[in-house]
């Protein structure tokens, strides 16, 4: 016996260039439908008809709709993290720079199917939700591995337990963004909530603590 809960099997990976193309457009109009119509207006017929393949083609692939969800879930995690690696990478070599680039890639990779993502994470259960803890341990690395360079300007006491505390501050932050009725929505709106998140962690991470043990 094991605690360990029940994963549903992984969908069969393309070998061939062209097998890999279907599979893509497939995906992405089971990602289109549910992201207009929601998870429980999405069927194999209509994510078929959208790919331009036949409904065959998907069983051939994935066993149930649960299954295609389950791939949906994978594919856009994997996108946030090579979102974000990308934009790390790209970061101005600094401290505030790091910190910049992390908080608008994670703000931005939260509004690519804003509506989507909380409700895929929340239908799915526990093995969605360990793969979405996967991810934000990638990012969280990401992170670390981007600032390592810089953490002796850094003023807490504990700067890598500070480093955690203003990622997870920064992350929290957008993913609630993409589940208030409100949001910051628009380009414009977006990086001004992205810069008041990255001041706001640079603010405390340069700010020596108030109080010590």
């Amino acid at each position: 016996m094991t605690d360990a809960p029940d994963r549903p099997p992984r969908h069969r990976e393309p070998r061939q260039a062209r097998s890999v193309a279907t599979l893509a457009r497939v995906l992405r109009a089971a990602e289109e439908i549910a992201s207009s119509a929601g998870l429980d207006e999405m069927t194999i017929v209509g994510v078929a008809e959208r790919a331009g393949v036949s409904v065959g083609t998907i069983y051939r692939r994935f066993e149930d709709k649960e299954q295609l969800i389950t791939a949906l879930v994978e594919r856009m995690l994997e996108r946030r993290e090579e979102y974000v690696a990308d934009r790390l990478r790209a970061a101005e070599p600094s401290l505030p720079g790091v910190m910049d680039a992390y908080a608008h890639a994670l703000l931005e990779s939260f509004a690519d199917g804003s509506n989507l993502f909380p409700e895929l994470l929340r239908v799915r259960g526990a093995t969605s939700l360990d793969r979405g803890a996967a991810t934000i341990t990638t990012i969280h690395r990401l992170l670390l591995d981007a600032a390592a360079p810089y953490t002796d300007l850094i003023r807490r006491s504990d700067p890598q337990a500070a480093l955690d505390t203003a990622a997870r501050a920064v992350l929290g932050a957008c993913f609630h963004n993409s589940l208030r009725p409100d949001p910051a929505t628009g380009a414009a709106a977006r990086r001004r909530y992205a810069d008041e998140l990255s001041d706001m962690a640079i603010a405390y991470l340069l700010t020596p603590d108030h109080r010590r043990t």
